[in-house]
């Protein structure tokens, strides 16, 4: 399959959730902000770095360090090509995933509820397209400062880039930001679950493609998914949008004989 065909049928399944309504009524990008506040911040990065999708990679890069089984996984993968047959390959499929990955995003903004009225669509979809963007240049920025600090020789010996994964950090907070995304549409559940390992499974295939095109170690690419997951996360959440799976209601309800009280119901 074509990576442009693979980008296009992305592209597909994220605009099927377009006749779908937000969950809240709000429209997607409205509450873009550049000062969130330290409460929204603070809560965003917390629950960004609590989530399974950023400790997970870590402990496994950490495992990895377990009896030298990051430089054997990497010999093997170099060696074998169980996936993509070669080295080059490997390396070309890369760049294949980015772009998917890109046209995904694409996709979600597209399919995240708007408004009516086609200024205020535009502006709402500028506004939150920016702040992904900025969350891909600080997930790069990150990226490269660590690359100058740790020093890490490549598996291929062509530089001492290894760690992190750029490539990797790249699509995951894409990926990211796309899953994030569809949480403010209304999707039936298996459609959520199908979409969000599709997206899943295009950061792993770019992980392993750094593996077999002897860029990376694989705790390299896990500390990038780790880095990126975080970025995005925190970036989306604080800046971006809240979440829309959170609803806050209240309400008056008549008691009999007594009056009334005021009942509240948090929902996720």
């Amino acid at each position: 399959m074509s990576t442009l065909r693979c980008a296009a049928l992305v592209l597909a399944a994220s605009l099927l959730a377009s006749c779908a309504t937000s969950p809240t009524g709000a429209h997607w990008g409205e509450d873009t902000t550049l000062q969130p506040g330290w409460h929204r911040l603070r809560n965003a990065a917390m629950d960004a770095a609590t989530n399974p999708r950023v400790w997970i990679p870590l402990a496994g890069a950490a495992a990895l360090q377990i009896g030298n089984a990051d430089h054997r996984l990497s010999d093997w993968a170099r060696d074998h090509h169980p996936v993509f047959g070669s080295a080059k390959s490997a390396s070309d499929w890369t760049d294949r995933l980015r772009v998917v990955s890109a046209v995904a995003y694409a996709g979600t903004v597209l399919a995240t509820p708007g408004s009516d009225d086609t200024g205020e669509w535009l502006a709402d979809k500028t506004r939150g397209v920016l702040g992904g963007i900025g969350a891909a240049a600080l997930t790069t920025g990150a990226v490269f400062a660590l690359k100058s600090t740790t020093g890490r020789e490549r598996p291929d010996h062509s530089d001492d880039e290894s760690l992190p994964s750029g490539h990797t950090a790249t699509v995951a907070v894409l990926n990211q930001l796309s899953e994030r995304n569809l949480q403010s549409v209304r999707i039936a559940g298996g459609t959520r679950l199908a979409m969000d390992l599709g997206l899943d499974s295009l950061t792993v295939m770019t992980a392993w493609s750094r593996l077999e095109a002897g860029a990376h170690y694989p705790s390299d690419t896990l500390l990038s998914m780790a880095i990126a997951h975080f970025v995005g996360m925190t970036v989306n959440d604080a800046f971006v949008a809240p979440r829309f799976g959170e609803h806050l209601g209240l309400s008056v309800v008549p008691v009999q004989g007594n009056g009334a009280m005021l009942s509240w119901n948090y929902t996720f």
